[in-house]
């Protein structure tokens, strides 16, 4: 064993208190099996915006009783410290699901105990939820009891291995930078635990300590009353008994009991359920990966309890409850899966009027993600209201919204979303929230399947149609590569990146005087032009006036965004249909080994209008589709290879 892994072997044994953990390192160490423990010694698990996410096991990259204290400890001096020192202004709301290693004893609620127990010896109020709830209670729970931050420990739809600390601060929303880094660098002050006591936080409930509470059951009366009041501010009409079937599934996770009594509390009618997944499961054994986003693999249980019922409706939470995936069975009898795109406007579509209604005057903001559908855009600019483009994830769309809200830019933020079937419906979670997304979409379902006018959408698919009439037709084309190897990634991204544009450090004044060329970004791929280039790893905008994006830049992570004019020869395949200039962004994931691409297309009929709606939307459809398959198969041919 090399001296380097020894010592930090070494050094995790002198700090770590768990046997089962020490046990892992110390059978490691007499096997002499030098890769395991580099692999798990030899970086600390990395702070950033979606605080923490690894593999339960032993080492200082991988969660464990040792990275949650450390990382615990560094949170509490942070929050010490902007509040003075003063650890009476200070609280904090903890919750967790059923994430459980059964091998070594590593849970969920294990780790938010410890947790606890850390913000309770600096005499900091915790809020605990002792029982499991989905994600969406910790930042509603914040702002509720006005805490200072709140903690929710879930991998959400990371296969069964893996945990997370999902950190949010006192507004709501998850953490962005550069309080990330700042919080990074009070962990590495801290790595010395100074507690490690899971019954601290029990004890203190038990005897009724003024530094503990239970929030339970006030919180989920407060958060079932919003959700009452935004099924009042959708409904456009009384929900019929016999309106349409819905089917859910809670992929082995936490969200059936809050999605049962949400779907109660906004007057809707009852949902059947997939029987096998709808009790939580940290084995999550009907699946391959308990993410609904994966689509038909991840449904099919889920449709076969809708076909037993006659459901005509599937809606399925993640794991920890904070998404939504939707289906729908079509005439033909194959079922219909909902991309986040679709969803997000179907949603924000049927939000507007009872916002409108019960907001008379006032003016709503919408937003989404760079690598999410434009179509919203589209949506706000005809509809009048304010809009905003953010970067990758729900840490940026909540504090985005807060800042319009702040600007005046708008009244209130109602509604956002990602296109990793994400959605924020109403400012009353300032986050991804699956189950009030859920009922937002019941009342939808509801509402179109007891339209009597002829003409009007009566299904999901009819609805998401007519918005394309009305808005135009968005096509889109996301996957991702699979890549462990961050040498290999980064060398992807080299072959796309001009060296000399991370050397400029965002300085482009030569560009700008003339004095330098701009970096040499491809200006082609195949044979489809690029138009401009947005790098926001690098810093460069070409269609800006300092060629700075606006969007925020780091070097953490690969993000880069081209604008593409599609080739004469997809665009001469049918007349009738005038395509717009493509998009694609490459970026690397926060949470997952994966190099990441989404493509979008807007293409508008320009031939007879004397054609109907239904066979428009299916020519610019064959056609935009078409397109998007060369340039991927192009990027993946040409650019995604190590």
């Amino acid at each position: 064993m090399t001296t380097d892994v020894h010592a930090l072997a070494k050094e995790w044994l002198r700090l770590d208190r768990n046997p089962a953990t020490r046990k892992e390192i110390e059978d490691l160490v007499a096997a002499n099996n030098t890769a395991e423990l580099a692999k798990r010694l030899s970086s600390r698990i990395e702070f950033g915006t979606a605080g923490l996410r690894a593999e339960m096991c032993a080492g200082f990259s991988r969660m464990n009783d040792l990275t949650v204290i450390q990382a615990t400890q560094g949170l509490v001096q942070y929050v010490l410290k902007t509040k003075n020192g003063d650890a009476s202004a200070c609280s904090v709301v903890l919750g967790f699901d059923h994430r459980c290693n059964s091998a070594n004893g590593l849970t969920s609620a294990r780790f938010a105990r410890l947790t606890a127990g850390v913000f309770l010896s600096k005499g900091i109020k915790v809020y605990f939820y002792p029982n499991l709830v989905h994600t969406p209670m910790v930042p509603f729970g914040i702002t509720h009891l006005g805490a200072s931050c709140g903690i929710m420990i879930t991998a959400s739809h990371n296969p069964k291995a893996d945990n997370g600390y999902k950190l949010y601060w006192g507004n709501g929303s998850q953490i962005v930078p550069p309080m990330d880094a700042h919080i990074a660098q009070s962990i590495e002050d801290n790595l010395e635990p100074w507690v490690w006591d899971e019954t601290l936080i029990d004890t203190a409930l038990a005897q009724g300590s003024p530094l503990a509470e239970d929030p339970t059951a006030k919180v989920t009366e407060a958060y079932m009353a919003m959700i009452a009041k935004l099924g009042e501010t959708v409904k456009l009409r009384e929900p019929m008994a016999n309106g349409v079937k819905i089917c859910y599934t809670a992929m082995h996770g936490v969200g059936f009991p809050w999605i049962r009594r949400a779907f109660d509390a906004a007057g809707l009618p009852p949902f059947f359920i997939t029987p096998e997944q709808v009790h939580p499961d940290p084995e999550f054994p009907t699946v391959a990966f308990p993410n609904p986003e994966e689509g038909q693999g991840a449904l099919s249980l889920a449709m076969a309890a809708a076909d037993s019922h006659g459901c005509r409706i599937i809606l399925a939470n993640d794991p920890d409850a904070d998404r939504l995936a939707v289906a729908e069975k079509q005439p033909s009898g194959q079922w219909h899966i909902f991309t986040g795109n679709q969803i997000g406007i179907m949603l924000a579509a049927f939000l507007l009027p009872g916002f409108k209604r019960t907001h008379p005057g006032k003016k709503f903001a919408v937003l989404t993600t760079t690598v999410s559908s434009m179509m919203i855009k589209q949506f706000a600019k005809v509809e009048g209201l304010a809009f905003e483009e953010t970067l990758t994830g729900f840490k940026y769309l909540g504090n985005c919204g807060m800042a319009m809200v702040d600007r005046g830019d708008a009244d209130l933020v109602m509604f956002a979303f990602e296109q990793a079937i994400g959605f924020m419906c109403g400012p009353a979670v300032m986050d991804k929230d699956g189950v009030s997304a859920g009922v937002c979409l019941g009342e939808l379902a509801h509402w179109l399947a007891t339209q009597t006018d002829a003409n009007h959408p009566k299904t999901l698919f009819e609805w998401l149609q007519h918005l394309y009439v009305k808005y135009g037709f968005f096509a889109s084309n996301d996957h991702y590569v699979v890549e462990h190897d961050k040498k290999k990634v980064d060398a992807m991204f080299d072959k796309i990146r001009p060296k000399d544009a991370l050397e400029a450090n965002e300085d482009w004044s030569a560009v700008i005087a003339g004095t330098k060329p701009a970096p040499a970004y491809p200006t082609t791929l195949a044979d489809f032009e690029v138009v401009s280039v947005r790098d926001c790893t690098a810093g460069w905008d070409s269609t800006t006036k300092d060629h700075r994006p606006v969007l925020p830049t780091s070097r953490a992570a690969h993000m880069i965004t081209f604008t593409f004019n599609v080739p004469e020869r997809l665009r001469a395949v049918d007349a009738n249909v005038q395509l717009m200039p493509c998009s694609m962004t490459l970026r690397t994931s926060g949470t997952e080994p994966k190099v990441k691409y989404y493509t979008e297309l807007a293409g508008v009929w320009v031939g007879d209008q004397g054609v109907s709606n239904a066979e428009k939307i299916e020519a610019i459809k064959k056609v935009a589709d078409a397109a998007l398959a060369d340039l991927v198969m192009h990027t993946k041919e040409k650019w995604l290879v190590a």
